[in-house]
């Protein structure tokens, strides 16, 4: 850390200051001692203005902007305002008539908040110029307060009080507290819910021992956290993250807290910074640190991993002790006051600002000083002391240049000082500058100035000496540039980039890229380019051939490009991001052409800048304005290099060179040449060689060498080498006839492949048995099987056989064993080579298992199989089976035949019915049942070969016997024939006009469903409901009228009213069991209500369905509705069908009527929103009938709305769930339903879409 300057005023000598950084820029420290005066001072020192005030400062604060400064002092009600931009001092008139002491200025907006020491506020809003007076917002002086970002405002006074106000000064919270407060702060506890972002929680320091916490949001709930005595008192703290806060104490100790509820009260760290006090901290939130101060120095942590120290200062010259700390907003520079009444200030962060011209460096290493080096070379750094804060930096041969906005100051670089040359003022905000021997090139608002740096010392014509590019007729902006010894390079927004040569002063070439061209590097001769373009991608441009060459795997996130300077490697460059460096190599000249590839990467500390590359080592400037050195991984190698003499290198180059020799005429196959090398010069690579050459002879032929070769090649230590030449010594033993050791060795070797090898080489020679042997071993079962049936060695291949996959030798297996007799061994063999027909023959012909061939038949489903089944059962006397086999087999002729001659027709019916039939066979069967004249078979067998018309006949003709199942089809038969006469005809049938007798209505309801006329279906259904309920079939009734709505709904055909009435009302009737069962009577009696409403429609059970009404309306208080069903009741025509147990109290009812009647709760039609009573299914405010609820009969809601997932009727969520915690099917559809299932629907506007007729 840096001293970038020091203060030390004679006035301010032995009394502690006051100090406070301008805010955000930070450009402006304002200082205050006993004399009086607030002094403004620039962030180098330098004294720019002052404030003579009436007494002592009592407080001073910045605006949010950092535009003015507002001071108060004693003996003065006025506020002194001084404005940074006019550096001009004005006055303010408080109106105050006691003495100031707060003042702070509001985190937003224009608000100024100025206490007394009498309680007493004043808001100053300064955008305005409105002053509001608050008198009495305390009873004591104001000592402290903080404002929010929504400009909330918090006061802390004497009088142990803490008050919340708006920016109007009303009072909106206030609490007590146990002591005086002090340093109170706005900020936003840490809570699970990461949403608000609102500033609610005050913290403040009580009586320097405990820290408040009072949530806005929790007024009733403060925090008070009290630390350990020995920490001593609370000097400071500060909130940073999510939610911490780091408190100093003032011996010596800091601790860090979190907010969140579950961790409050914890130490999440502590540490001990200093030995015997603390006087200080201060935290940047945005260096991400923390500074402490005590025992004459400043230790600076990481916020991020706080055990670790990331800096110390040491003031030795303090020995009265250190003040206060104080980050400018931007954490470049860090305050410290003292207690003899100095002021030092340190340099924590520079603006990383470097440039490199070929091996020369220079870097900014203090706010005001440029230093240049050349690490390659080794000469001494050289300092040059600036003019101003420089925004750039560029360096070139002879020259340095630094500037800011539209400036450039130029340096020239002598041997051992720096001279100032010049500056020079350009059209607009300069981006960037390069620099050449003799020329320089500035980038601004898309054009670039190209100029001589030394216009004076060079014998130059006069339009040499500047030049403004792109020319006023070229519309494009330049958005990168560069200079070489040669040329000015620029790319534009239009994808061009251009060349243009110097000492001509002309063009010379230019390249177009299909979109614009973001960043450019040329290397140091000029002769290949990197430029990144728009959408980031990368590409090397060579000029002298007008090539570009893709980068491979080039990040997104890429920076800068830098080219290696050592001469070397000239194709050698790596592109950087904040992370990672990536060394790229471009080869001119390889077999696929020219191309770049990715060579490596490596890791970049944090906040790196590279600037240089030479032979592997890359310098880069840090934060601090040092420079430090790291070598890529791609060259780490050459690091290695530096330890090593030079004679042990040139033996190491010696060796690698023979090395190669000897690979070299291994690889040219100049065998007996690189045995010969090998044992001169390197022994140890004689296996190795003598493998190859085995390799090699093998392959000619040569069985003698080759094993010979071999053997010389095991070297007894290297595994893998070892077994492949062990495997040529195997194959070329049993080559040479050694087949015993061949065999050996390849038993005993690990490789399988090796004896699949010499297995199948001993088969070639007829050693079948020590073939089938390694075959065995090598866990090639087929090969071994089939190897051991060739020696004929059954025995073996029935072990072998539950390994063996090739169905060819189970096959031969199977024979063999059927040869000798052995049917079920064999009849297994036949099973495993899948040969079906074998094994039904022999469970037949030899074991006599007509069971397991008729499951194997039916299982493999084989015509052949099937065949020699028939053929047994033909021969058993069994038809029926017979026949069954015979159609398996395809024999439907032969089966059809039998069937006719031992009177089988009907078990051949059933058998054919049941297969893929052509409709020959089934009208060959109708002939045969119409011969015979069973009308209902013949009927079926027609309908089946699709002769509709004699189907029907037939059908028509059945016996009342067969009537039920006869009009079903004569139904099926009208369906599929979707003929008007077939149709008129069974119609007439129907209506009894054949034959005098009506049929059940329910067949002229199958029959419109049939022919798909689904409103002749509904209306005969709602005919067959109608008869059902009148004869007290309501379940039946029921079901029928909701088959036909659900049909008619899959149809999207609108439901007749009718339909959905008759249904609504006997679903309520269904509703009340359920209800009453349960114990809801109030639902029970709704229903109830409902369904009497309508008995006209139950006059089977009129007089039980009143009596139930009466009794469920009584015990759900609803006593009006009773009596009046009761009087129902009390009809003559009903009187005497009242059951005894019921028919007094029912009489004591109509005799004493009690009328009080429990309200019906209202809830809003999902239509309109009008209130009406929960079971009223009609709104009177938008004329509409609106869907009932299936578990409650209510109507629907909005809110609550689900459907049940089979039928698709709706009903209310939160009653559906109720309902299925006793009942496990939906009382509509009665499918099997849990409330897992139900989905709760938010939008229900296609349910409100009318499906009922109106």
């Amino acid at each position: 850390m840096k001293r970038v300057f020091s203060l030390l005023e004679k006035t301010w000598l032995g009394t502690p200051i006051k100090f406070t950084w301008q805010k955000t820029s930070g450009n402006y420290l304002a200082v205050t001692g006993a004399d009086h005066i607030v002094k403004i001072f620039d962030r180098h020192g330098q004294k720019r203005s002052e404030i003579n005030l009436s007494g002592n400062c009592v407080a001073m604060d910045w605006d949010k902007d950092g535009d003015i400064l507002a001071v108060i002092a004693e003996k003065s009600s006025c506020i002194y305002l001084w404005d940074a931009n006019t550096n001009k001092t004005s006055q303010l008139d408080s109106g105050m008539r006691d003495q100031l002491s707060f003042l702070l200025w509001s985190k937003f907006g224009s608000f100024l908040a100025v206490g007394t020491v009498k309680g007493n506020l004043l808001i100053y809003n300064r955008q305005t110029s409105r002053k509001i007076p608050v008198l009495g917002k305390h009873t004591k002086r104001i000592t402290c307060g903080c404002w929010n970002a929504e400009n909330m405002l918090a006061l802390g006074g004497e009088d142990k009080m803490i008050t919340v106000s708006n920016q109007e000064g009303d009072t909106i919270r206030q609490t007590p507290v146990r002591s005086e407060p002090s340093d109170m702060q706005f900020s936003m506890m840490k809570t699970d819910d990461r949403t608000s972002t609102a500033e609610s929680t005050i913290s403040v320091v009580v009586g320097k021992k405990t820290l408040f916490l009072f949530n806005l949001n929790e007024p009733d709930s403060p925090i008070d956290l009290e630390f350990q005595q020995r920490y001593g008192n609370i000097v400071c703290y500060s909130w940073y993250g999510d939610g911490y806060i780091l408190i100093g104490f003032s011996r010596g100790i800091f601790v860090v807290i979190s907010t969140h509820i579950r961790e409050i009260g914890q130490e999440i760290f502590q540490a001990r910074d200093h030995k015997d006090s603390l006087t200080s901290i201060a935290v940047s939130q945005t260096l991400n640190k923390a500074a402490t101060c005590g025992d004459n120095c400043i230790k600076i942590h990481d916020l991020a991993e706080l055990k670790d120290m990331y800096a110390i200062i040491n003031l030795d010259d303090e020995n009265k002790g250190l003040g206060t700390l104080s980050w400018t907003d931007d954490g470049q520079l860090l305050a410290l006051s003292t207690q003899r009444g100095s002021l030092h200030v340190f340099l924590t962060k520079l603006p990383v600002l470097g440039d490199a011209c070929s091996t020369r460096i220079a870097y900014l290493t203090s706010l005001l000083e440029v230093t240049i080096a050349n690490p390659v070379e080794g000469e001494l750094p050289i300092t040059v002391s600036v003019d101003v804060e420089p925004n750039f930096v560029a360096v070139g041969l002879y020259h340095l240049a630094v500037g800011m906005n539209n400036r450039a100051w130029f340096y020239v670089l002598g041997e051992n000082a720096v001279k100032k040359l010049k500056d020079v003022e350009y059209l607009g905000t300069v981006a960037s500058v390069c620099l050449h021997s003799d020329y320089a090139a500035a980038l601004f608002e898309g054009k670039v100035q190209l100029h001589l740096i030394e216009s004076e010392m060079l014998d130059a014509q006069e339009e040499r000496e500047t030049r403004l590019f792109p020319a006023v007729d070229d519309k494009c902006r330049i958005l990168c540039h560069a200079l070489t010894g040669d040329f000015l390079i620029y790319g534009t927004d239009t994808g061009v980039i251009q060349y243009f040569y110097i000492e001509d002063w002309q063009f010379v070439n230019d390249y177009r890229h299909p979109v614009s061209v973001k960043k450019i590097f040329p290397d140091p001769n000029g002769t290949r380019l990197v430029f990144i373009d728009e959408k980031s991608d990368g590409y090397v441009y060579c000029p002298v051939n007008d090539a570009t060459y893709e980068i491979p795997d080039f990040s997104p996130t890429i920076k800068g490009v830098l080219w290696e300077n050592w001469p070397m490697d000239k194709g050698v460059f790596i592109a950087y991001d904040d992370d990672k460096v990536y060394t790229y190599v471009f080869h001119k000249d390889t077999i696929q052409g020219s191309k770049v590839i990715l060579a490596g990467g490596t890791k970049v500390p944090f906040c790196h800048k590279p600037l240089l590359l030479y032979n592997g080592e890359l310098t880069c400037q840090t934060q601090s304005g040092k420079i430090n050195n790291i070598y890529l991984s791609t060259h780490s190698f050459l690091h290695s290099l530096k330890d090593v003499g030079l004679n042990d290198l040139r033996q190491m180059l010696t060796q690698t060179l023979m090395l190669k020799r000897i690979i070299m005429r291994r690889d040219l196959q100049h065998w007996d040449s690189a045995l010969q090398l090998a044992k001169r010069l390197a022994p140890d690579q004689i296996p190795f060689i003598s493998k190859e050459y085995a390799i090699q002879l093998e392959f000619t032929g040569d069985y003698v060498n080759a094993l010979a070769h071999y053997e010389k090649g095991i070297t007894g230590d290297n595994k893998e080498h070892d077994e492949v030449c062990l495997a040529g010594v195997a194959q070329m033993s049993i080559r040479m006839g050694d087949i015993r050791r061949g065999v050996s060795l390849a038993l005993k070797h690990p490789s399988r492949v090796l004896k699949r090898d010499c297995g199948a080489i001993l088969e070639n020679m007829k050693q079948f048995s020590e073939a089938a042997q390694l075959y065995e071993k090598g866990l090639y079962y087929d090969k071994a099987a089939s190897v051991y049936i060739r020696c004929k060695n059954w025995a073996k291949v029935g072990e072998l056989l539950p390994h063996v996959s090739s169905p060819k030798i189970h096959l031969q297996y199977a024979k063999a064993k059927e040869a000798d007799g052995r049917y079920k061994e064999a009849v297994v063999a036949y099973e495993n080579a899948k040969q079906w027909n074998s094994v039904i023959r022999i469970y037949l012909d030899h074991l006599n298992n007509p069971e397991k061939a008729v499951s194997v038949v039916r299982e493999t489903q084989s015509p052949d199989g099937a065949k020699m089944v028939a053929r047994f059962f033909l021969q058993l006397g069994d038809y029926g089976s017979a026949i069954q086999f015979l159609v398996m087999s395809k024999c439907n002729n032969e089966a059809f035949t039998l069937a006719q001659q031992h009177n089988k027709m009907e078990i051949y019916a059933d058998i054919i019915g049941s297969e893929d039939t052509t409709n020959e066979d089934y009208q060959s069967i109708a002939l045969y049942f119409e011969g015979e004249k069973r009308h209902f078979q013949a009927g079926k067998f027609f309908l089946l070969c699709g002769q509709y018309s004699r189907a029907l006949k037939h059908l028509l003709k059945c016996p009342s016997s067969e009537d039920n199942a006869a009009i079903e089809m004569a139904i099926e038969t009208v369906g599929q024939a979707r003929d008007e006469l077939l149709t008129s005809q069974l119609i007439d049938h129907l209506m009894g006009e054949s034959d005098g007798m009506p049929k059940d209505a329910k067949y002229l309801f199958r029959l419109y469903m049939a022919l798909k006329q689904y409103r002749e279906a509904a209306r005969t259904a709602i005919i067959i409901a109608r008869e059902e309920q009148s004869a007290g079939n309501y379940r039946n009734a029921h079901d029928v009228l909701f088959s036909m709505y659900a049909e008619l709904k899959s149809q999207k055909i609108k439901i007749p009213s009718e339909m959905a009435t008759n249904l609504m009302i006997l679903h309520s009737y269904i509703l009340v069991k359920i209800h009453v069962k349960n114990g809801n009577h109030m639902k029970g009696a709704r229903m109830l209500i409902r369904v009497a409403n309508n008995i006209s429609k139950f006059p089977s059970h009129i007089v039980p369905i009143l009596t139930s009404t009466v009794i469920e309306c009584h015990r759900a208080g609803l006593k009006n509705s009773a009596f009046s069903f009761a009087a129902m009741l009390m009809r003559p025509e009903y009187r005497n069908k009242i059951d005894v147990k019921y028919k007094k109290k029912i009489e004591a009812m109509v005799r004493r009527p009690d009328t009080s009647e429990t309200e019906e709760a209202t809830t809003p039609c999902p239509f309109c929103e009008f209130l009406l009573p929960e079971c009223e299914l009609l709104c009177p405010g938008c004329k509409k009938n609106i869907p009932y609820c299936i578990a409650t009969g209510r109507h629907m809601l909005k809110d609550d709305w689900t459907v049940c997932p089979h039928c698709d009727f709706p009903a209310l969520y939160s009653e559906f769930k109720i309902m299925l915690n006793t009942e496990s099917t939906c009382p509509m559809c009665s499918e099997r339903l849990n409330f897992a299932q139900l989905k709760k629907i938010s939008d229900c506007t296609q349910y409100l879409r009318t499906e009922v007729e109106q």
